[in-house]
């Protein structure tokens, strides 16, 4: 066998650990107690950046929204395809914390209309208590002609663009009657 072919099966990066071996760079098969001290560690001034509840968490539940008039944002939900899938009234003193959970495609709206001083706060609000929610579409012209069809107050002129994502996406917003902003939103492909 000639010197060349010994070392033809040899790949690349086998010959960069061996020479880093040879060098004494590296060990090649280090202890797993140099494997868990070579991890990142937080500083002492930053709060740890374990992940919590790892295999505990399954996923988004749903997002909450505390509403003025319960009953005109559930069936503003509704005209977007949301169904109601579970309500409740809470006691509060003399009244009610009314609640209504909306779906749209496992995609949970928890709507909640609080009593008392907490509803006249949430009314002073100018954009609600979120900023917007956004719901993916697929033609956003069709549905910026629809919902304004309907009688939704649209916020913008027309769809907007934005360099998000591999090639853009085109959005609008709606008031709802709370206060909330909806975004609708198309992923350009």
């Amino acid at each position: 066998m000639s010197p060349e072919s010994r070392f033809r099966p040899l790949s690349l990066i086998s010959l960069g650990l061996v020479i880093i071996f040879l060098s004494g760079g590296h060990e090649l098969n280090p202890s797993p107690k140099l494997a868990r001290d070579a991890r990142p560690r937080p500083d002492s001034s930053a709060q740890s950046r374990e992940i919590l509840l790892l295999n505990n968490l399954t996923g988004p539940q749903h997002l909450g929204i505390p509403v003025t008039d319960l009953e005109k944002s559930r069936q503003f939900y509704e005209r977007l395809g949301f169904r109601q899938v579970m309500s409740a009234d809470l006691p509060q003193g003399n009244e009610s914390v009314k609640v209504a959970m909306m779906d749209f495609k496992g995609f949970i709206i928890e709507l909640y209309q609080l009593t008392g001083e907490d509803l006249a706060e949430i009314r002073s609000r100018k954009d609600g208590h979120i900023d917007h929610i956004a719901l993916d579409v697929r033609d956003i012209g069709e549905a910026f002609r629809e919902l304004k069809a309907a009688g939704l107050r649209v916020l913008e002129k027309e769809p907007v663009y934005l360099p998000f994502w591999e090639k853009g996406i085109r959005y609008f917003n709606v008031l709802g009657p709370g206060g909330e902003r909806v975004e609708f939103s198309e992923r350009l492909r």
